[in-house]
């Protein structure tokens, strides 16, 4: 046992259990003037990768394994200063540096234009005969993204099951859809998607991935669209959809120079897609990166916007990665989930 103040908490750490680990508290947390001591919250953890991982994570900055090549890339969870042991530090591939007036620039060492890695969803594992696992393009660009969210593979794994044990089929709207890692997570289910993003360029990459992913003639709708309006006019036609995934960012603008800011805008904007929802729906997928809106937000969102019309229940937790070096977890934002059973 160690101390964190006057109180003591437990240092060890971790029981994994389905797709989550149990990640002890290092200090009970102090809530309307209660003290919670329990020893142990819920996190989802992104764990079944082969070609991704983190293999480090110090003094701001995280050390990752992209297939066969090594980045470094900034990430303002990691606050340590840990020593710098592992040998990926000395053999990086590319290095995103911060530039202290905002934004950055790439640092490359004999690293590819682009490349692919791969990754298998449950089902697929547990299909006879061989499925084609999902393929994704990855290729360094403009404020040091990859065209990947890795930690977003527990909520694929988590809806891509409900998919292919509906035995029926099933309707997916993916909104704010970036490069399509849940877009092609939902059509391998079988599911038929509605891809949509404001980006051109990431609609055409989103494309890319899904004829990689041998899903060129899936039934994928692509569409580049500001998401407000194109939900209004779903309304308007009667459409619904049994499954609904949005990725929204902080801030955005459409194609047309719509302006979207997440604390102004999701609230409404969350009601307004539940009106898509069909009445045998599956699950509707909310993701928050460094927002603001923790696990407790969303499910205090989706509980009054969702459960009180459809029924079902709601789950909101961080999501994670594990740290090859340290054994722990780096937090990646949150999750909230709502389905029906």
């Amino acid at each position: 046992m160690a101390q964190c103040g006057s109180m003591r908490f437990n240092s060890k750490y971790s029981l994994k259990k389905s797709f989550r680990y149990y990640i002890l508290l290092l200090c009970p947390i102090k809530v309307s003037y209660k003290v919670y001591t329990q020893k142990g919250f819920y996190m989802w953890i992104a764990d079944h990768w082969k070609d991704y991982e983190v293999l480090d994570t110090s003094s701001g900055e995280k050390l990752e394994r992209w297939g066969d090549y090594i980045l470094v890339r900034p990430d303002p969870q990691v606050i340590w200063k840990t020593p710098h042991d592992h040998k990926g530090w000395k053999q990086k591939n590319g290095h995103y540096h911060r530039s202290a007036k905002g934004g950055g620039e790439w640092e490359f060492f004999h690293l590819p234009d682009e490349w692919a890695i791969h990754y298998t969803l449950p089902f697929q594992k547990e299909a006879s005969g061989k499925a084609d696992p999902l393929t994704f393009h990855l290729k360094p660009f403009s404020f040091k993204h990859t065209g990947l969210f890795p930690e977003q593979a527990v909520n694929w794994d988590w809806f891509s099951g409900l998919i292919h044990e509906a035995g029926r089929p099933v309707k997916v709207l993916n909104l704010f859809a970036y490069t399509g890692g849940a877009t092609v997570s939902a059509a391998a289910a079988g599911a038929a998607v509605t891809h949509v993003d404001a980006s051109k360029g990431m609609v055409g990459w989103a494309k890319e991935n899904a004829a990689a992913s041998g899903l060129a003639d899936a039934p994928i709708r692509w569409l580049v669209d500001d998401c407000m309006k194109f939900v209004e006019r779903e309304i308007r036609r009667g459409n619904k959809y049994d499954g609904i995934i949005m990725d929204p960012p902080s801030y955005g603008r459409g194609p047309k120079g719509e302006i979207w800011k997440i604390e102004d805008n999701i609230w409404d904007f969350v009601g307004l897609t539940a009106q898509l929802l069909s009445d045998d729906a599956l699950f509707f997928l909310i993701n928050s990166y460094t927002t603001g809106l923790q696990p407790a937000v969303l499910s205090y969102m989706m509980n009054s916007t969702l459960t009180k019309k459809f029924g079902g229940h709601v789950e909101a937790e961080e999501i994670g990665l594990p740290v090859t070096e340290s054994g722990l977890v780096l937090p990646c934002g949150a999750s909230g989930r709502w389905q029906r059973k």
